[in-house]
């Protein structure tokens, strides 16, 4: 049986979008309220479903976004398949413990009115999905989604200030505690033609501080 008829007739008042294949485990069928030309928003839920089409969990938020391309017309109780690029659901392993987790769009409250999420890690004990105060803090407070280097087990936010100054913070995940912060790199192009670069490390619980300036030209190629 396929997750549309598993959903019912309740969905029908609402635009409905699937995403198959949103991770190596799970597939996404998206409802909203809102839809216009070729941008969704509003309130809306996200329902996870495994491979055998069994629904996992329902998961709601006052501020889903995604974007439609010219040839998707979404009308109400029609089906539109969605890509990954366009979906408000990303699934990755978030906090390495080697289970999926989610991140659902919740509007666009990051800096400069960037892209936010909500957080959610999957709980072995529950058996399902837990909201994560600490990554949702961290994914609804930069430049879109923060980027996951699972070889590395960091987490990596962006930011910017002004016309010139970028930010990258890297997270360590500790196990049962959460993220220490352990590295923050702060590039400043205020002056013409040069880029100060000031990074800070965490290194055996003891931040370092190096600074090094470099010519416009050969740092931005």
């Amino acid at each position: 049986m396929s997750a549309i008829v598993l959903l019912g007739p309740l969905c029908f008042g609402q635009y409905q979008f699937e995403v198959k294949n949103a991770s190596r485990s799970y597939d996404a069928i998206i409802h909203v309220d809102h839809c216009n030309n070729d941008r969704c928003d509003g309130k809306g839920t996200v329902e996870l479903f495994d491979r055998k089409n069994a629904k996992v969990q329902t998961f709601t938020s006052e501020g889903l976004v995604l974007e439609l391309n010219q040839n998707q017309k979404p009308g109400l109780g029609k089906m539109i398949q969605l890509t990954q690029q366009q979906s408000p659901v990303i699934i990755d392993d978030f906090n390495f413990d080697g289970t999926e987790d989610i991140a659902i769009r919740n509007g666009n409250m990051g800096n400069y009115m960037a892209a936010s999420y909500d957080v959610y890690v999957f709980n072995s004990t529950r058996m399902g999905f837990v909201k994560s105060k600490e990554l949702t803090d961290l994914a609804s407070n930069s430049l879109d989604i923060f980027d996951v280097d699972a070889k590395r087990k960091r987490l990596i936010s962006y930011g910017k200030s002004g016309c010139c100054n970028m930010f990258t913070t890297e997270y360590a995940v500790i196990p049962n505690k959460g993220l220490d912060k352990v590295l923050e790199k702060e590039e400043d192009s205020s002056e013409e033609g040069r880029v100060k670069v000031t990074t800070r490390e965490k290194i055996n619980d003891k931040w370092r501080t190096k600074t090094k300036v470099y010519p416009s030209e050969q740092y931005n190629r």
